[in-house]
């Protein structure tokens, strides 16, 4: 990875706006309808070469494809491991498990208000029934493509690029076990099968980024767990983790890490000074974490008791994804000092709080989020450089 050796970098969490007709041709292969995959394929090419000049003109340093090619993490796993089968359990999302005990009548009217916009839609729930194996080798192999040719020519104006790939415990939680006998086996033969992907990325040159939500919200989708209980899930999954990354060098990976990023209360979040020293133990040399919104904006002075390790990076969320306020330059430029005064100016590289792609209400939010976050990594710059 390349560090903020004499400037603040800017970069971003994954997910970016897709195009009207990309979305239909997207969604009707991860729901199993026919498609042209051909046209797909061109489609995507043509679309990443746009997402990536995209960011470059809004004032991304670090890149990546937009995830063009997906339309969620929890249906894009199911492409790519085989060894699964779909069920007839409906889809509840378990990631507010704690804010629904409390809000069940908001996270009502939540539920309905989505069921008129998707008239008819299902999401189906899979089940693991058989030795999970990797079969995304294809649909890797076209990710990187894409992200190669979108880069030709763009030369010194990327200072690095990215593909986001999920990590083996947020895997687990929205895919049934029918098949391993506990949830350890279980994890590990997840680990096994997505390592094929994880050195895919790495062997062609991008940063790999590991999507790794549920080591935080975890805690709400395990209500009845007291701390101790979930730190040592936390543990387990982040062993599990590194077992997926054994043989790939470490600053080759960044790790983005958030408490799941729907729209809600959020009363209920695991504070990060709980579980950080977990965090910490991924082997990763980027640690990207949810802070910009009002549930974390404080938890910046973590970082005065906790040393960030020797030859880490740290990519604070100084724009976030929770409203269509565009953050002012100089809220980003104060967020980022004060990340650079506890860890050290070149160890930040500025970024957002998740993918803003499919969070906010338009496009055109989304570039003005970035612009303002290259503007707020450009007065920080000044302030920390002179």
């Amino acid at each position: 990875m390349n560090r903020s050796q004499d400037r603040i970098l800017a970069t971003h969490a994954g997910s970016l706006p897709r195009p009207a007709d990309l979305w239909s041709m997207v969604s009707a292969k991860a729901g199993g309808q026919p498609h042209d995959e051909a046209a797909l394929q061109q489609r995507l090419d043509r679309a990443v070469a746009d997402v990536v000049q995209e960011q470059l003109t809004s004032g991304m340093d670090v890149v990546n494809d937009g995830e063009l090619s997906k339309t969620s993490f929890s249906a894009y796993m199911t492409e790519r491991l085989g060894g699964l089968a779909p069920t007839e359990q409906p889809y509840i999302s378990p990631i507010s498990g704690r804010d629904i005990k409390e809000f069940p009548d908001y996270f009502d009217r939540i539920i309905e208000a989505s069921s008129h916009r998707t008239p008819g839609v299902r999401r189906v729930v899979f089940a693991c029934v058989e030795p999970l194996k990797y079969v995304g080798q294809a649909t890797a192999q076209a990710d990187i493509a894409h992200l190669k040719a979108a880069l030709e020519g763009k030369g010194t104006d990327v200072a690095d690029a990215f593909l986001p790939a999920i990590a083996p415990g947020s895997i687990e939680h929205w895919l049934k076990n029918s098949y391993y006998p506990s949830a350890e086996a279980f994890l590990y033969a997840i680990a096994d099968a997505m390592h094929e992907e994880y050195k895919a990325i790495v062997d062609a040159g991008f940063i790999l980024q590991i999507d790794d939500p549920d080591l935080a919200d975890g805690w709400q989708v395990h209500p009845h767990m007291d701390l101790s209980e979930y730190r040592k899930e936390a543990e387990l999954r982040t062993d599990v983790l590194n077992h997926a990354l054994r043989g790939i060098p470490e600053d080759r990976v960044r790790v983005h890490m958030c408490w799941g990023s729907y729209h809600g209360p959020h009363k209920h979040d695991l504070p990060l000074e709980h579980f950080v020293d977990i965090f910490l133990n991924v082997r990763a040399q980027g640690y990207s974490v949810e802070a910009a919104n009002p549930r974390h904006n404080h938890e910046w002075k973590v970082w005065q008791d906790v040393k960030l390790p020797d030859g880490k990076v740290l990519i604070p969320g100084v724009v976030g994804h929770y409203s269509d306020f565009i953050e002012h330059p100089q809220l980003i430029a104060d967020r980022i000092t004060q990340y650079a005064n506890l860890v050290g100016r070149e160890n930040v590289i500025a970024g957002t709080d998740c993918g803003l792609g499919t969070r906010v209400g338009h496009p055109s939010i989304v570039w003005a989020k970035f612009e303002a976050l290259a503007e707020g990594a450009r007065l920080a710059t000044k302030e920390l450089w002179g």
